[in-house]
């Protein structure tokens, strides 16, 4: 009984392991990404460029829970005036049409727990039904 109780521990621990592993490993993937697609607008502290690029640190079109205007814009790209925390901001937003969903999360939860940020993270099958409601 007592060495079946120490197998599920264990066995338990692993799997533990591989999940916290498979996380961290999204989020070095979303930072690739970010540091690739998205940080020559919103620079490597999130902070954007004032009336052109909305920030991404402390904002709260990023941290709220509307996952799926995110999953859009990040895909399809945003080609309208932004009006964000009280302040506008005009440059469009290109689409990721070579992003696959995967990668699209993982940008997400890097974005939405880097600097200030603290949100949930954003899970494939998120995106994916995002893109079947389109």
């Amino acid at each position: 009984m007592k060495l079946s109780a120490f197998k599920y521990s264990v066995g338990f621990l692993v799997l533990m392991f591989f999940c916290k592993a498979s996380i961290a490993q999204n989020l070095v993937n979303g930072k690739k990404i970010y540091e690739t697609k998205c940080l020559v607008c919103h620079q490597a502290d999130g902070g954007g460029v004032p009336n052109m690029n909305a920030p991404l640190d402390g904002s709260s079109n990023v941290v709220n829970s509307d996952l799926a205007r995110l999953v859009r814009i990040i895909k399809y790209g945003y080609n309208e005036r932004v009006a964000l925390d009280g302040y506008y901001y005009s440059n469009a937003m290109t689409p990721n049409p070579d992003l696959k969903d995967a990668d699209i999360a993982d940008v997400l939860s890097y974005i939405r727990n880097s600097w200030t940020n603290k949100a949930s993270k954003v899970t494939t099958a998120q995106v994916l039904a995002v893109k079947k409601k389109k």
